[in-house]
């Protein structure tokens, strides 16, 4: 696997692979502190292209709480072993200065579905979001992107933002893994405390329950949850909650929530 943290160097490797026989790329991006649900989906980049790419960049514009952001965990080595056992061929780690040449002067922002759920409670989150997604998408080039179904709001507004701007890249929806417990894979379960840890799995077991939000919501708050959301909407019933100050975020379809 080769490393990249040049953009410069980047664009030469890209251009490189363009041609009458250019291969499909694949790209993942990720913040990482990989865990089993990224793996996935570099697993399925690999399937489906000749070429994978991902990238690993913690980005700031998308943490409304300057504290959270100080907190992500970052594990670049252990990141950067299971890439290379994977089988990915390049990873771009772009310094933050040449991402943001322009102090985030210009971005890209959405008016409707970015302002509900997550968004409601996240001031500017998903502006950040689709502002670094749509510049590494511009880098990379790829023909597929990859990403999880557990972030559904995030999925939808990148699908959203290709077709609008007429991207050129599938943006390709891969589903949630979750521990044998239940809980979805996330880089924050890490930072949960033992007992925490242990309690988390409640809120996949209450939200895929098919009971009523009402019902999820006082068990959850019985528990030792703060719930910050649960809607129903589109088909799916989402969440966010709060266990010893880590933010979690599931959703699951409604016929997997009737069948829970």
């Amino acid at each position: 696997m080769k490393i990249v943290t040049n953009l410069e160097e980047w664009r030469a490797i890209r251009a490189a692979l363009d041609g009458d026989r250019a291969p499909e790329v694949g790209f993942v991006p990720t913040m990482g502190a990989l865990h089993a649900g990224h793996a996935s989906l570099f697993e399925r980049s690999r399937k489906e292209n000749r070429i994978t790419a991902g990238s690993i960049l913690v980005n700031p514009t998308q943490f409304n709480d300057p504290s959270d952001y100080e907190k992500y965990p970052k594990t670049w080595d252990k990141d950067v072993a299971l890439l290379e056992k994977l089988g990915v061929d390049y990873l771009l780690a772009p310094l933050m200065d040449a991402m943001y040449p322009d102090r985030y002067r210009y971005f890209v922002d959405e008016r409707e579905l970015s302002k509900v759920l997550c968004g409601a409670h996240r001031p500017g989150h998903f502006q950040g979001v689709l502002t670094v997604v749509m510049k590494l998408l511009n880098l990379v080039r790829p023909d597929r992107a990859y990403f999880g179904e557990k972030d559904y709001q995030q999925l939808q507004l990148i699908s959203g933002m290709a077709r609008a701007f007429f991207m050129g890249c599938e943006i390709v929806p891969c589903p949630i893994v979750r521990e044998a417990d239940g809980l979805a894979m996330s880089s924050r379960n890490a930072r949960l405390s033992a007992d925490h840890r242990e309690r988390a799995p409640a809120f996949y077991r209450a939200l895929s329950s098919g009971k009523s939000v009402e019902w999820i919501r006082e068990t959850l708050e019985t528990e030792g949850f703060e719930v910050e959301y649960l809607e129903d909407r589109d088909g799916r019933r989402f969440g966010a909650v709060w266990l010893g100050g880590i933010r979690l975020i599931d959703n699951v379809s409604m016929g997997e929530a009737r069948s829970g």
